[in-house]
């Protein structure tokens, strides 16, 4: 069991969601905001880029890390057809990020970076998503109401979208939502 007390955990993170998991895995945790451009080398394999990306994050905020400080920093991406979808910046890009998806599977991936003074660990979860056939109103109904500018994606699984629309999942549903929960854990544990 992971000793809870043993370091003051930083999670580097704007995501109401990783705040959300970290608190029902029984972590007290500080948040705080990790300010990078999100670019990354185009040679990356996808796989790479949310690790690359939290890696980043983590590197930012090294003049945080202490002898107790565990940092913990998250990238999620959704891809479809080897093409990676962000965060969609108005309603006109959610409906064709959602319409893209609609039918079909893509893949969430969620690079992790666990970081103190002396120790680094970075993995990756990755989940495969398959949504029914989506309506126009039902992606219009969904954009109007849940605004979903900040989401990979732009879909929230644990929102209607999600319970309407999730066929099923093969992989980690936390994942989904932003955090590999049972992998980090067993990550902190070895720290």
């Amino acid at each position: 069991m992971v000793d809870f007390d043993k370091y003051k955990i930083i999670l580097a993170s704007q995501s109401p969601r990783r705040k959300l998991l970290l608190e029902g895995m029984g972590f007290k945790f500080e948040v705080i905001h990790a300010d990078i451009e999100e670019v990354f080398p185009e040679n990356l394999k996808i796989t790479e880029v949310p690790v690359y990306l939290a890696q980043k994050k983590a590197e930012s905020l090294t003049n945080l890390l202490k002898d107790n400080v565990l940092l913990i920093t998250a990238d999620t991406i959704v891809s479809v057809d080897n093409l990676i979808l962000g965060k969609p910046k108005d309603a006109d890009e959610a409906s064709h990020i959602l319409q893209l998806i609609s039918g079909r599977s893509h893949n969430v991936i969620t690079g992790v970076c666990i970081k103190t003074l002396n120790k680094e660990r970075t993995f990756y979860a990755e989940s495969k998503v398959y949504f029914r056939t989506l309506t126009d109103e039902e992606i219009s109904y969904y954009i109007r109401n849940y605004k979903p500018f900040d989401k990979a994606g732009a879909y929230g699984i644990q929102e209607w979208i999600g319970y309407i629309g999730i066929e099923r999942i093969e992989g980690s549903y936390f994942n989904v939502m932003g955090l590999p929960t049972q992998m980090l854990y067993n990550e902190i544990s070895k720290f």
